[in-house]
């Protein structure tokens, strides 16, 4: 199982701008594709961004298209989470998500992944 520690949460004002990274421990990052969910309060965990292994193909859920980028790192085996335009609304723990090894693509659902990070909190003020 893949260790996977999320960094850079933080509170931050509407429309502002916050950088998450996710270290992963395994040797063969580069095998695995990536993503991130959030779990805002009263809900559950939502699909917010996925990589696929060579970082070429990336997915997004419709409520941050545009605003979130994803992208990684495999000498540095790290993933990372661009949030611009922040809304009250993604306010929410974020969760690295490993995925299957050799996965060709990456998928949407919390089963299309098997390791996940503890979670790092992102608080947006109106």
């Amino acid at each position: 199982q893949v260790q996977l520690v999320e960094f850079g949460g933080g509170l931050v004002q509407a429309g502002g701008s916050l950088r998450l990274s996710c270290a992963a421990s395994t040797r063969t990052f580069s095998n695995y594709p990536m993503g991130w969910f959030r779990q805002a309060p009263g809900k559950e965990r939502e699909f917010v961004a996925a990589i696929n292994r060579s970082g070429g193909s990336t997915y997004y859920a419709d409520s941050v298209k545009g605003r979130f980028t994803i992208s990684r790192d495999n000498a540095k085996k790290t993933v990372y989470l661009q949030m611009n335009s922040l809304k009250p609304e993604d306010t929410a723990v974020y969760y690295c998500a490993g995925g299957h090894f050799g996965a060709a693509s990456p998928g949407t659902r919390e089963a299309d992944f098997a390791s996940w990070g503890l979670g790092t909190q992102v608080t947006v003020s109106a």
